[in-house]
C-alpha cells in the first residue's frame, strides 16, 4: 500500500492545530510547519519543521520526502486581520505564502493541495441571498477589506495553478469558533472576555459560526475526497452575538450585557478602541468587524455535505467545549 504523508502549513494556528489532531486521531503520518520558536504541541505524534510560508528557502526540508509517498499539504498558515486594511504583512503572508507553497507543490509533486481560505473571499451576491460556491476570482476587488481581498487573491493562484494541473482544492471556512485556541482567534477573544468580566457590552450583529473541528474535519474529507479543481463552504449557520453570550450564560453563568444596535456601535467603535488599549486587549468591535456582522452570511454548505461528508455540529457544544478549554488551560 502507498505511503500517504500529510504537510499541515500554520500548524500552530487555531485551525493548524485541529487539523493535526484530526489528523493524529485518524492515524495518519503529519509533518507539520510552525514559525521559528512557535508551539510544537504534539511532539511524539507529529513532526516539525520550522519555517516561514514568506520565505520559500526554509520551506524546502518541510517539502523534501523521499520517492514513492503520497504528498498531501492542508495549507492553514494565514493572517487573519479585522481592521480593514491591507498591510504588508497581510499581503506577502496570504498572497505571497501561498504563492509560495503552490511552487512547493508543484517542485516537489505534492499529490494534492488543500488551500484554507474562508467566505471573506466571496462577494455578497444580495442582503439575503443565499452565497455559494463560485469559481471565479478575478472579481477580488468586489469584496471588502484587505483581509477578504488577500483570501481571494490567494484563492485565484491556487485555482489556476489547478488549471495548470495542480491537484488542488479551495476551501471556505466561515467564522471560526472552538476550543484549543491560543489567544489568537477574535471569536475565542470575545467568550474569554466575556467570561472574565472585560467585555463592555454586546452588539447587535448576525454570522455564521462554525466550529474549529469540524472545520479539521472538512480540511482532511476535502483531501480524501474532494475533487481537484473545486472550492467547498464549510459553514454552519447563522447566530446573532447575543445568542452566544446567552447560550455562555445559561452554561456557565455571566452578566447580561446592553446590545448596542449596530449604528451605534460604528460609531462607539473609537471609543472600543481606546478601551482596548488601556486594557492592553486587541479591539474586537472594529469597522471592519462591524460591517461583517451586517453583511451578508446566508452561506450553504450543501455541496461539502453531498460531496464531502460534512454536517457541522450544534454551536451550543461548540459554546460548551470553548468554555471548558478557556476554563481549563486558565484555571
Amino acid at each position: 500500500m502507498e505511503r500517504t504523508l500529510y504537510l499541515v502549513t500554520g500548524a500552530d494556528g487555531h485551525l493548524g492545530s485541529a487539523v493535526l489532531r484530526e489528523l493524529i486521531n485518524r492515524g495518519q503520518e503529519v509533518r507539520a510547519l510552525v514559525l521559528p520558536g512557535g508551539r510544537k504541541e504534539f511532539p511524539t505524534q507529529v513532526h516539525y519543521y520550522e519555517g516561514d510560508v514568506r520565505r520559500p528557502e526554509t520551506l524546502n526540508e518541510f517539502f523534501t520526502v523521499e520517492r514513492d509517498v503520497r504528498i498531501i499539504c492542508i495549507h492553514t498558515a494565514g493572517v487573519v486581520d479585522i481592521t480593514g486594511r491591507l498591510s504588508r504583512k497581510l499581503y506577502e503572508t496570504n498572497v505571497g505564502g501561498t504563492r509560495n507553497i503552490i511552487r512547493m507543490c508543484q517542485k516537489h509533486h505534492v499529490s494534492r493541495l488543500v488551500y484554507t481560505s474562508s467566505v471573506h473571499a466571496i462577494p455578497e451576491n444580495g442582503r439575503y441571498d443565499v452565497i455559494r460556491e463560485i469559481t471565479d476570482f478575478s472579481i477580488y476587488r468586489q469584496v471588502k477589506g484587505g483581509y477578504a481581498k488577500t483570501k481571494a487573491m490567494a484563492s485565484l493562484c491556487v485555482l489556476r495553478a489547478a488549471e495548470k494541473g495542480l491537484d488542488a482544492i479551495v476551501l471556505h471556512p466561515s467564522g471560526i469558533i472552538g476550543p484549543y485556541d491560543r489567544e489568537g482567534n477574535h471569536l475565542v477573544q470575545l467568550i474569554r472576555d466575556y467570561l472574565q468580566g472585560r467585555l463592555p457590552a454586546c452588539v447587535d450583529g448576525t454570522y455564521d459560526f462554525v466550529d474549529v473541528r469540524d472545520v479539521a474535519f472538512g480540511c482532511v474529507q476535502a483531501a480524501e475526497k474532494g475533487r481537484s479543481g473545486e472550492c467547498y463552504i464549510l459553514s454552519n449557520q447563522r447566530y446573532s452575538i447575543s445568542e452566544l453570550l446567552d447560550y455562555i450564560r445559561e452554561y456557565a453563568g455571566g452578566p447580561e450585557l446592553s446590545v448596542l444596535p449596530l449604528v451605534v456601535a460604528r460609531l462607539a467603535a473609537p471609543f472600543f478602541g481606546i478601551y482596548s488599549k488601556c486594557r492592553r486587549q486587541r479591539p474586537l468591535f472594529t469597522s471592519y468587524s462591524l460591517h461583517t456582522l451586517k453583511s451578508n452570511s446566508h452561506f450553504s454548505h450543501a455541496k461539502a455535505a453531498a460531496e464531502l461528508g460534512y454536517h457541522p455540529r450544534d454551536i451550543r457544544e461548540t459554546v460548551r467545549d470553548t468554555v471548558d478549554w478557556i476554563q481549563n488551560k486558565e484555571g
